[in-house]
Order: structure tokens, then sequence, then C-alpha cells
């Protein structure tokens, strides 16, 4: 049963769908795309990696069968993206083909498009080599005490690949990441030009349906998945941020049982379900919003 009433919705306009993680995002997405035809697009930056398709709960073969899906499981797992790679891939859906219905949890994905991006060169290998050398030795935070105030204010200083960004922006360019951010040029889609939908989740609601989702992730392969990635592992990969792998892959080197692993991977994605729900509530408060609980 949908969410939303779909046919309050126009089939011509591109529908946004954004919400925390286990929120049903892709399963309404999926149903508008049914109902009103379009093209499902991703918009979560772990889902656009191969290799861990169970954990990311990227759409299996079944899904994508009952309706075009696009930017799903199309770069290598040990392959770098960004969010500017993302804006350049999912432009040519909006100007033409199929009415995109863009779905995913990663919400700077979603200003980026409705906002703006600002153009901020790539990263040098060194300068990435550099960042993941310190977090490796000290962790994340110690690289918050280099950037400048400005940035400091803006970024969600709990999220670690979000102050590694900054970090290395600021290093490699020699200005700060809210600086780059002041000369953003004029977003590619107004979110007035789109139908923006944003899941708001309880949260004993979504902390219910993320430990269930775990457990049916264990029973449809996720450990097997670990097991045949694990020799492939280097936590820092950017799909190696994929919530439960790290503590997977933990299990498998022996280092906690499979109950602690599980234990721990639910808290983990508990706690990332919290950071997104934040970052919604203060960036996307233009969107209409739906309580789930």
């Amino acid at each position: 049963m949908a969410l939303i009433d779909i046919s309050q919705l126009s089939p011509e306009q591109p529908v946004l769908i954004a919400g925390p993680t286990a929120s049903g995002k892709s399963a309404l997405a999926l149903e508008i795309a049914e109902v009103q035809g379009g093209v499902v697009v991703n918009a979560d930056a772990l889902q656009v990696f191969d290799g861990w398709r169970i954990l990311t709960a990227r759409p299996d073969q079944a899904e994508r069968a009952r309706a075009p899906h696009a930017l799903y499981g199309h770069i290598p797992y040990d392959g770098d993206y960004s969010v500017g790679h993302w804006l350049r891939e999912v432009t040519p859906f909006l100007s033409a083909g199929p009415r995109p219905i863009i779905v995913g949890g990663t919400g700077l994905y979603f200003t980026a498009l409705t906002e703006g991006l600002a153009d901020i060169p790539a990263t040098p290998p060194d300068i990435r080599a550099a960042a993941d050398r310190i977090v490796a030795e000290g962790g994340f935070q110690t690289l918050l005490s280099a950037l400048d105030p400005d940035t400091l204010s803006r970024i969600d200083q709990r999220n670690p690949m979000r102050v590694q960004r900054a970090w290395e922006v600021q290093r490699s360019t020699g200005r700060g990441l809210a600086s780059w951010q002041d000369a953003t040029p004029a977003p590619i889609l107004l979110l007035a030009a789109a139908q923006p939908i944003l899941l708001d989740a309880d949260r004993d609601w979504l902390s219910a349906r993320i430990d269930r989702r775990f457990d049916q992730m264990i029973a449809a392969g996720a450990l097997e998945e670990a097991r045949a990635m694990h020799p492939h592992w280097n936590p820092a990969l950017l799909s190696s941020k994929a919530i439960g792998a790290p503590e997977l892959i933990a299990h498998l080197n022996h280092k906690m049982s499979l109950e602690e692993a599980i234990t721990a991977a639910k808290t983990a994605t508990r706690q990332f379900a919290k950071r997104q729900r934040t970052w919604f509530r203060a960036r996307m408060r233009n969107w209409q919003a739906l309580t789930l609980r």
C-alpha cells in the first residue's frame, strides 16, 4: 500500500524521495514507477558500488525487473565516487527519457541537485593518502583541528566521510569547504520544478525496522557476501562504509562473534539513521514530509 496518493503526483515532473535507511523509500519509488511509469534513479552514495548488494539494500533482480533502474552497482567496489560524479551522471535523466524518480538516503546528493554544487577540484591521490594515514593513526576527529571555523560550523562533525572530505579540500586547494560552497553555481533542478517527498520516520518505529531488516539481510546471505568480499577488504575504500560490512568482516577475522557483529551493526545503523534524520530536518524543510510511525 502506497504511503501517498500516487494519483496526486504529476507523471511529468521528477519525483525526489529522501529518507533514512530502512524507511521504505525504495519500495515507494518502485510503486510510483509501476503505477505512473518512470525510471528509478539511485541517490545513495553506497548503492552505486558493486560488491555489497545485500548490505546496502540495493534493489535485487526481481525488483529491477518491475521497473527501469539506473545508477545502481555500476561503480567497482574499489572505485572512487563523489557527489560531483553523481551529479554529472544524474543530469541526463532530467532532460531525456522516462520521468526520473530519484530516491536515496544521501542528503548531500539532493541538496547538490536542488541547491547547486561548488566546482571543487578533485582531490589529488597523495592528499587522499595523507588523510587516510591520519585517520588510520588517530581517527577522523584528528582532522577537525585543521579546518576553518566556517567549515566546522557547516559540516556534520560526527560524519567521518564529510570531515575527511573537508580536510582534503582545504589541504589541496588552500580554501575551506565553506568558501567553495559560498561560490556555488545555480542548481541543475529547482525544487519547485520537482515533487520532493521526505520520509520522516519516528525513531522507535524506525529502530524496529532497522533490526528486522538486518536480520533479513543475514538470512538473505549478508555473511556470505562479506566472506566473498573478505579477500578484497580495505577499510579505506568508500564502499567499505557499507553499514554492517566492518562488523561482519571483524567476525570473519575472529574479532567478535556473529551475534556481537549483528548487534554492533544494528547499533551502527541506528546511529547512521539518526545522522540522516538530523540532516533532513535541517536541510529539507521545504520538502513534503510524511511522518512514519
